[in-house]
């Protein structure tokens, strides 16, 4: 499961955030992930409940997950697709020339804070 070691990652970076800028609780945190990026929501946010706990400012923080659709272009046919894996066939030509374009991202969207 190395969902939990990119939600210390996630909460190190928020949490030294919120003491650069003199804050005193994350209230919500909106991060994006795709959903070709291996992480896997439900343990994601299994880990981030227990990890958050252990924090200075993110105890009552609450999560949002948004999942960012898996997307590939083809550089055959030039078209994009829905993919739910990494840059794999083109459905329309066939070809093995294809990119992944969304879906393995994981950004800190947005918080909010007081």
């Amino acid at each position: 499961m190395h969902e939990l070691g990119i939600v210390k990652h996630v909460i190190a970076q928020v949490e030294d955030a919120a003491r650069e800028n003199g804050v005193k609780k994350v209230l919500k945190l909106t991060l994006e992930i795709g959903e070709v990026s291996s992480i896997v929501p439900k343990y994601f946010t299994d880990c981030f409940e227990w990890a958050k706990k252990k924090t200075e400012f993110m105890q009552e923080t609450e999560l949002e997950l948004i999942i960012i659709e898996g997307k590939s272009y083809c550089r055959n046919c030039k078209k994009t697709y829905k993919t739910t894996a990494y840059a794999k066939e083109c459905p329309y030509c066939k070809s093995t020339d294809t990119y992944l374009v969304t879906g393995n991202e994981m950004t800190i969207k947005d918080m909010t804070v007081i």
